[in-house]
C-alpha cells in the first residue's frame, strides 16, 4: 500500500534573504530543525549538487549518520518570486528506520508579506514487513516533528526567540504536565481506588460529619476525579488553565489535609510540603507555558 507522503506548511513574517539563511545554511538549519543534531556540508564543486552529511542523536549514545543532497534556486528568476530547493538524502545504518527519501523545500511570497513556507517529503524503510509496521507510529511522529521545528523557525524570525529557548520551554512544559499527570493518576488510583488507605479515610471522616463507609465511597469518587484530571494534563491542550486552577486547589488541599489531621503536619513529605512544592511547580509552568511552539499552528496536507 502507497504510503502518504509527509506535507507541512506555515506562512511566515520574513524576508526571503533571513529565511533562506536559516534554512539553507547549515549551523543555522541545525538550530531549530528537530530531525537533526547536526549537518555539515561538503566541499562543493561547480555544477553539481550540494553534497552535506547529517547526524541524528537518538540517546543512549547511538547516533544516526547520513548523506544527503540538495540543490536550491535561491537565484532563479521566477514570475512570482518563489524559490525551491530540493532534497535526497539516506544511510547506510541498519539501525535507521529511514533508508532513503526525496523530496523539497518551497517558498512562495504571498501579497500579505508573508512567505508560505512548505516542504513534502516521502522516504522508504529497512526491516521489511517489521519497518512498515513500525512506519505506521514513525510517519505521524516525523510529521509532528517537522511541524513544531517550522513553528520555532516561524517564531525565530518574526519574535527574534532563539529556538534553544522556545525548546526549553516546551520541553519543559511538557514534563510539568507530565509530572501532574502522574501525580494526579497515583494519588486517584494507588491509595483511594485500588488499596484505601486509612489515613485517607480519617482524613475525610475527620473533615466531614461522615461515617467511615460513607467515607470510603467518597474516596472512590475523589479518586476517580483525580484520575480524570490526571489525564485532562495529557490531552486538555490550555494547559495554562489547569496551572491557574492548581494555584488555588494545592493551598485548599494543604489547609483542609492540615484541619481534617493535624498530626500529619509533622510526618515526613506531609501534607503542607507536598501541596507546597506542587504550587511552586505550578507557577513555574505557568510562566514558562505561555505562547509555546506547537506543530498545530502549520497545515498538514496540500490542497
Amino acid at each position: 500500500m502507497a504510503k502518504n507522503p509527509i506535507y507541512v506548511e506555515i506562512p511566515i513574517k520574513s524576508e526571503m534573504d533571513k529565511l533562506w539563511r536559516v534554512t539553507q545554511t547549515p549551523d543555522e538549519h541545525e538550530k531549530w530543525d528537530l530531525r537533526f543534531s547536526s549537518i555539515t556540508y561538503l566541499p562543493k564543486q561547480d555544477d553539481k549538487p550540494q553534497l552535506f552529511t547529517y547526524k541524528t542523536n537518538i540517546g543512549f549514545g547511538l547516533a544516526i549518520k547520513g548523506w544527503g543532497k540538495s540543490i536550491g534556486t535561491h537565484d532563479a528568476d521566477a514570475k512570482d518570486g518563489s524559490k525551491t530547493s530540493s532534497l535526497h538524502f539516506g544511510t547506510k545504518q541498519k539501525l535507521s528506520l529511514i533508508k532513503e527519501g526525496r523530496g523539497y523545500w518551497k517558498y512562495n511570497p504571498q501579497p500579505n508579506g508573508t512567505i508560505q513556507f512548505l516542504t513534502q517529503y516521502q522516504y522508504s524503510t529497512n526491516w521489511g514487513k517489521v519497518g512498515n509496521l513500525i512506519d505506521l507510529f514513525f510517519r505521524p511522529m516525523m510529521g509532528w516533528a517537522t511541524a513544531l521545528s517550522f513553528d520555532v523557525a516561524r517564531r525565530w524570525l518574526e519574535t527574534g526567540e532563539t529556538p534553544s529557548v522556545q525548546y526549553v520551554r516546551f520541553f519543559s512544559t511538557w514534563l510539568i504536565a507530565i509530572l501532574f499527570f502522574i501525580v494526579w493518576t497515583y494519588h486517584g488510583l494507588v491509595p483511594k481506588i485500588l488499596f484505601m488507605h486509612p489515613t485517607e479515610v480519617s482524613m475525610t471522616t475527620g473533615a466531614l460529619p461522615i461515617s467511615e463507609s460513607q467515607a470510603i465511597w467518597l474516596n472512590y469518587v475523589v479518586g476517580a476525579g483525580e484520575i480524570i484530571i490526571g489525564l485532562s494534563w495529557l490531552f486538555y491542550p490550555k494547559k495554562e488553565h489547569l496551572l491557574k486552577l492548581q494555584l488555588i486547589v494545592f493551598p485548599l488541599l494543604a489547609l483542609s489535609a492540615a484541619i481534617a489531621e493535624p498530626a500529619n503536619l509533622i510526618h515526613p513529605f506531609n501534607p503542607l510540603t507536598f501541596n507546597f512544592a506542587l504550587v511552586v511547580f505550578s507557577a513555574i509552568g505557568l510562566l514558562v507555558s505561555k505562547d509555546v511552539p506547537t506543530a498545530k499552528n502549520c497545515k498538514r496536507k496540500p490542497d
